[in-house]
């Protein structure tokens, strides 16, 4: 894809004020960095960053058989759910249990809303389409909303600051609105994606650099791009798309057969995920820490001198100083504390399968 045909999300222009290096990312130009990712990692871990997901799909879910077919598209029981406010992460599979995607759905009170991956976003909203009732009505609000997320140990106090006095935060998991320095109206949802405390909030995309500049007002908060998004994400052994799962993969294969109930299995594709579960899987997979070497995603990896899989996500940790992957492996060699090793520059790297987070 050329650059004259990415996508710019509504906050374009202010990144490039800030001096944001931008790289073309599933189908858009996004910052990968502002001051630089370990600056921006660590500032995440230590304060607040804030984070441009505004790339991300958003569709909205309703109609008097709204809840019955989301029970049937989606692998999560979505009747745990049917609280006001409340979400969760699911995951939406073909016939095969192969994975489409993985998602968070939000009750938002007469209809959902759902944050989808941005590079699945059009082959995503076709599968619902095509398997949607008429009496059930499916709006792709991509266009028109932004998604600015703020997270770290800093970010709910600076909500709190920036709205009224009666204003409660929603609990993990939850969504609810508020005004925002009153005058910006928002959805804030307690979910994210770096394994810190924080907000992801739901704008209009008029209001998204409003926002995004009332945000950054304040001197806790740092810009930060995919680099550190990555990085963060990955230490707490947050899977993404394309790298850590696939259609090719089902869930029990990627570590995620808990969003996959055992009681709830008429949903597409709950019927290949109870035989996978019957028969077991022969691969899974597993988080690796890596002393002496950076893996990245392709590379091999070998268990005594035989390879056994191929990383799937890999990065340094700025956290913890050493390197981290994950890898599909047979699932005898996925037991936390098996040696391994990684193919690093033609040179084979140590490495342990270790059980997510990533610590010292």
């Amino acid at each position: 894809m050329s650059d004259t045909t990415l996508k710019r999300t509504p906050l374009y222009e202010a990144h490039k004020r800030l001096g944001a290096r931008m790289v073309p990312y599933a189908g858009f130009e996004m910052p990968v960095q502002y001051s630089g990712i370990i600056d921006e990692h660590n500032a995440t871990r230590a304060s607040a960053g804030i984070f441009d997901v505004s790339h991300m799909a958003q569709f909205r879910v309703s109609g008097r058989d709204a809840r019955p077919f989301l029970q049937e598209m989606l692998s999560n029981d979505i009747a745990r759910i049917d609280d006001f406010g409340a979400a969760q992460y699911t995951l939406m599979l073909n016939d095969e249990g192969g994975i489409l995607d993985d998602l968070i759905v939000y009750n938002t009170g007469f209809e959902y809303l759902i944050i989808a991956n941005a590079a699945n976003h059009e082959k995503d909203f076709n599968w619902l389409m095509a398997h949607k009732p008429e009496n059930v009505e499916l709006v792709d609000e991509s266009e028109r909303t932004a998604l600015i997320a703020l997270q770290g140990p800093k970010s709910t106090h600076i909500i709190d600051e920036l709205t009224a006095d009666d204003y409660a935060l929603p609990e993990r998991f939850h969504i609810n609105d508020a005004l925002i320095d009153n005058t910006i109206p928002v959805l804030v949802a307690r979910t994210g994606y770096t394994g810190e405390d924080g907000v992801e909030i739901v704008a209009r995309a008029q209001d998204a650099e409003a926002l995004w500049n009332v945000l950054l007002s304040f001197p806790e908060v740092t810009p930060v791009g995919l680099g550190a998004r990555d990085t963060l994400r990955l230490e707490q052994g947050y899977p993404l798309y394309g790298d850590d799962m696939d259609v090719t993969r089902n869930p029990l294969e990627a570590k995620l057969g808990w969003v996959c109930p055992t009681q709830e299995e008429d949903y597409v594709g709950g019927q290949a995920v109870k035989k996978a579960r019957e028969d077991g899987v022969e691969q899974a997979l597993a988080h690796i820490r890596v002393d002496g070497g950076i893996p990245r995603n392709g590379q091999q990896v070998l268990v005594q001198g035989q390879p056994v899989g191929v990383v799937g996500s890999g990065s340094h940790s700025p956290t913890f100083g050493f390197g981290m992957a994950s890898a599909y492996l047979p699932v005898e060699y996925t037991d936390p504390g098996t040696k391994v090793q990684v193919e690093i520059r033609r040179k084979l790297v140590e490495g342990v399968v270790v059980k997510p987070p990533f610590s010292l």
